[in-house]
């Protein structure tokens, strides 16, 4: 569980990323999952965008990709949200 200034850190770091992942169509696939796993795997943040044509919501998405990938939910922003869970190389150093 992220506390306040946690999340507010990386709100700041996600900021100067750009979505890494896109939902479309057809919503939260395996493979779209798969491909924000690999990511949150190598870089621990991750922004992912929902396209206008998705059926799904953009917190809606957050939540459920947050929960199958065992991940926190940083925030959203209109069609994008952003993703953080820790890697055992710790990449990023949270503020306690």
């Amino acid at each position: 569980m992220l506390t306040g200034k946690q999340r507010a850190f990386l709100k700041g770091l996600a900021m100067d990323l750009q979505p890494a992942v896109y939902i479309g169509k057809a919503g939260i696939t395996d493979t779209v999952i798969k491909e924000i796993d690999d990511y949150l795997t190598a870089h621990e943040l991750v922004k992912v965008k929902v396209q206008e044509g998705a059926e799904t919501q953009p917190k809606e998405a957050a939540n459920v990709t947050a929960v199958k990938l065992n991940a926190e939910y940083v925030q959203s922003m209109g069609r994008r949200f952003v993703l953080y869970r820790a890697s055992k190389e710790r990449r990023i150093t949270l503020p306690r």
